[in-house]
């Protein structure tokens, strides 16, 4: 009893404490809530002076009922410290994953230091930049400037080394190439690695005698730039260039080892082997104005042929001696020498030493020779040969007009068509320029003779007819050709059936001149008209029987028989009408064809 009365009490004085709790918030803070959010007015202290301006803007880095979201609200407003943790780079990618109020806490007051740094425990090889060296005895302040953040130093050797570069930035700024960490001044380089790689007496020359004032960077790399003096006291003075290396080597520089025979592709033999340098290199700089190696370009004095020849002068001349003229190969020329051409001697053709100047035209040697005074032009070699100039040699086949059966030169002789030897290039080619007395014709068939003639006899055996414009069917070709053609002007003869077939056209010009309308070529008394098919006006009952001329009784010479005959009954049953066209002129509507009595309209 006496518990339960205890518990009682407990419990009011509990209740009665949350209700006086509740009435003094709402009585003391309902002002302040209804302007901040309970969120800010329940906050355990005020945020560092980074952050102050979310003072009472809590939702930008917390979530309700979400502690864990925290970090990810932390991550989307440092932006550079999420790419170091996505990319695990940096201090904060490299570290175990925690959350951010594990290093950095905040409700602490507004002088609060939320990043707290201890430098002596702080082990620099979690970043990108592990400390070596002597690197690892250097203040932070030294590298790390005040007012930048860490991540915002450098890690290149010149950001801090500046001052140290004696080079004067001409080697660039990869200090590391040849400096360490553990001594600036001790100095490691690898030689191999550039471009001028050290061999021979170079590997022990000391840097200076290359690197003047430590100018390493445009240093040059030709041998001539360091021994150029070298040159001048062995007395080529530029003479020879400078690619030193074509003759000297980094192991001596004296004796050369240069060899004309495996050096050059230009061997000396004969006197040449004889001849010093200077005689052929004679330009200050042979070898950035190559030496010619042609004969020419010390020879010239000697060319008696004034470059006529070109300077090929190895083609007539050895290296034995100049005076000394080898045998001219002439076939190797544009002019080889056949026939006759072998035993002429050369002045013949070439006047004084300018050979090439000799033209190479028949022509010009033979123009006392051309009994066609130049009208077949100055090729004689068309007809002409070396072995004999008299002796012609010409191929008519050659030519545009090609001499074939009658016309071959065993049976025609070159004057028949050709009047003289100063006439033969304009010779005409048509047939009727030479067979023109022969055209019986008389040029109305035109002057293409070969379209009926041949050249085997002008007599012709067989005309093609069905190349003409009438072609022969039917019994025509059996006809005689003076039938039709009553003279030799073929072309005059009539090409419609009245004009050799009147006195076969037994209806007198009453069915027109266009024979063939009913006739054919196979013979005349065949006919055939089919009415049905060929006219507008079938033909039934007692139609089928009449006559033609029946009908077709007025003369029609137009051959158009239906232009002169109306299709109408009464155009030929007038005299059988009974009614006098009272009933008009449409027979058919009461008579038939079979006969006229019948009428099949008659009324009940």
């Amino acid at each position: 009893m006496n518990m339960s009365w205890q518990n009682y009490m407990c419990n009011w004085r509990i209740q009665l404490c949350w209700q006086w709790l509740a009435a003094f918030c709402f009585v003391c803070l309902a002002p302040v809530a209804m302007g901040q959010g309970l969120e800010s007015v329940m906050a355990p202290g005020k945020l560092a002076k980074v952050h102050e301006k979310y003072q009472d803007d809590c939702v930008q880095c917390h979530v309700k009922f979400d502690r864990d979201a925290q970090d990810k609200r932390c991550l989307d407003c440092h932006k550079e410290t999420r790419a170091d943790v996505s990319a695990h780079t940096g201090y904060h990618g490299k570290m175990k994953p925690q959350a951010c109020k594990t290093c950095h806490t905040e409700h602490k007051g507004v002088d609060t230091k939320i990043v707290v740094l201890d430098k002596k425990q702080f082990d620099h090889a979690a970043t990108n930049y592990a400390l070596a060296g002597k690197h690892t005895k250097v203040e932070c302040e030294k590298c790390h400037v005040k007012g930048k953040r860490y991540r915002q130093t450098g890690t290149d050797c010149y950001g801090c080394h500046t001052k140290d570069d004696t080079h004067k930035g001409s080697l660039g700024k990869a200090c590391a190439d040849c400096h360490t960490s553990e001594s600036w001044k001790e100095a490691k380089f690898d030689h191999s690695k550039t471009k001028f790689e050290l061999t021979g007496k170079h590997a022990d020359t000391k840097c200076v005698e290359c690197h003047r004032n430590n100018a390493y960077k445009d240093t040059p790399l030709t041998c001539f730039g360091c021994h150029k003096k070298n040159d001048n006291d062995k007395g080529h003075k530029g003479l020879y260039g400078q690619k030193c290396e074509s003759c000297h080597t980094t192991k001596e520089w004296k004796p050369s080892v240069f060899s004309h025979h495996k050096d050059t592709k230009y061997d000396l033999n004969g006197k040449h082997a004889n001849v010093k340098c200077v005689s052929c290199h004679i330009t200050v700089n042979p070898y950035l104005v190559k030496t010619s190696q042609e004969c020419y370009s010390c020879h010239v004095k000697d060319d008696k042929h004034k470059d006529s020849l070109g300077r090929n002068c190895a083609g007539c001349h050895t290296e034995k001696s100049w005076k000394e003229i080898a045998r001219f190969n002439h076939d190797k020329s544009n002019f080889p020498l056949l026939g006759k051409h072998t035993k002429t001697e050369c002045k013949q053709c070439h006047e004084g030493q300018m050979f090439k100047q000799a033209s190479k035209e028949c022509y010009s040697c033979h123009k006392k020779d051309d009994k066609h005074v130049a009208t077949l032009g100055q090729k004689c070699g068309d007809c002409h040969n070396a072995n004999d100039w008299k002796a012609p040699l010409f191929q008519h086949d050659k030519t545009k007009f090609q001499l074939r059966n009658a016309h071959a030169a065993a049976k025609v002789k070159c004057v028949a068509c050709h009047k003289d030897v100063k006439s033969y290039r304009d010779t005409a080619m048509l047939c009727v320029s030479c067979h023109k007395k022969d055209d019986k014709h008389e040029g109305q068939s035109g002057p293409q003779c070969e379209s009926c003639h041949t050249d085997k006899s002008w007599k012709v055996d067989r005309f093609d007819h069905n190349k003409a414009r009438f072609s022969l069917t039917g019994r025509h070709p059996l006809v005689e050709c003076k039938k039709c053609h009553l003279t030799t002007k073929f072309r005059d003869a009539k090409q419609d059936c009245l004009s050799c077939h009147q006195k076969d056209d037994k209806h007198k010009l009453g069915f027109g001149v266009m024979c063939e309308t009913c006739h054919n070529t196979r013979a005349w008394p065949l006919w055939n008209f089919d009415h049905d098919t060929r006219t507008h006006y079938h033909l039934t009952g007692a139609h089928i029987k009449v006559a033609c001329a029946s009908c077709h009784n007025k003369p029609a010479p137009t051959g158009k028989l239906a232009a002169v005959l109306a299709s109408n009954c009464q155009s030929c049953h007038r005299a059988n009408d009974p009614h006098d066209s009272k009933f008009g002129p449409r027979c058919e509507l009461c008579h038939v064809t079979q006969t006229w009595k019948l009428i099949t309209n008659r009324p009940n």
